[in-house]
């Protein structure tokens, strides 16, 4: 089934980013720091991805991909960079919601 990896990627995404916008996390409230804690891993994880694909250390199964690439990595890949520190950060935020005041 060539849509495999894309429906893993949306089922771990879409409880995570609902829940987001609860008012009881802090998830929003500094954007920037969103925004490096998701942007700097990308480039690193993406860059490191297309040099080793580009040189044979692993590839990506066209079985299991929609066959939509960019710089040589299916889309799926590209998401997955962005979707699991997402979900990463969003269960960071809510430890420290539940452990909050708890010492």
């Amino acid at each position: 089934m060539k849509i495999e990896y894309l429906i893993v990627l949306l089922v771990c995404f879409i409880v995570p980013f609902a829940l987001s916008f609860s008012k009881n996390l802090d998830f929003y409230k500094y954007p920037f720091r969103l925004v490096l804690s998701l942007g700097i891993p990308f480039i690193l994880f993406i860059a490191w991805d297309i040099i080793a694909a580009e040189r044979g250390h692993w590839s990506f199964n066209p079985d299991y991909t929609i066959g939509i690439k960019i710089a040589n990595l299916p889309i799926e890949e590209i998401l997955f960079f962005l979707i699991i520190p997402f979900c990463a950060v969003f269960s960071w935020e809510c430890v420290k919601y539940f452990t909050r005041g708890k010492k």
